[in-house]
């Protein structure tokens, strides 16, 4: 035990020298290229959403169960109490990753961003990332999926609705066929 403790401590020793070689291997102005395609990529929000993602299929998964197995008035105040709970947990828990990110970016995809790519490719980058056209595209976004989701909707309400409907019907059936003792 105590000397797969020293084997750990001795790898990341290493490890740490050769991060810290190689940082100091990379020119100033691509190390500052680097920093600023992070802080563009808003690399903290892949943190973020690495800790969202498993608490939403919790509370969808939590929400399927409930649909099939309780009563529509305790389902309701049942949902809203685990949502609760969820963001609970994600306001408690969202600082830790957040910093975690900001800790492990510079010695994970920082040598990445500067082995991969040249001072040029990441003037590129950031380019894209401060383009006035990103911008005004990323702002549309938001409308452009609600107006292809409304003619979608609309377009396709009367094929899709019913064969939803049955499919959620199977689901209940199947989930009440479960429940059963």
């Amino acid at each position: 035990m105590f000397k797969s403790i020293i084997a750990v401590t001795v790898l990341i020793a290493a490890s740490a020298a050769n991060a810290a070689t190689a940082d100091a291997a990379i020119a100033p102005a691509k190390k500052e290229l680097v920093q600023k395609v992070l802080q563009l990529w808003q690399v903290d929000a892949l943190g973020e959403s690495m800790l969202e993602r498993p608490v939403a299929e919790a509370v969808e998964q939590a929400r399927v169960v409930l649909q099939g197995r309780v009563p529509p008035d305790k389902r309701d105040a049942a949902m809203k109490d685990i949502t609760t709970e969820a963001k609970k947990f994600l306001d408690a828990n969202t600082p830790l990753v957040r910093d975690n990110t900001r800790k492990i970016v510079p010695s994970t995809v920082a040598p990445m961003l500067a082995e991969k790519f040249s001072e040029d490719e990441l003037r590129q980058i950031v380019a894209i990332f401060e383009s006035p056209v990103k911008r005004k595209f990323e702002a549309m976004v938001p409308d452009m999926q609600k107006v292809l989701g409304e003619k979608l909707a609309a377009e396709t309400r009367s094929q899709i609705d019913p064969k939803l409907e049955d499919l959620r019907q199977r689901i209940a059936s199947r989930l009440r066929a479960a429940a059963m003792p």
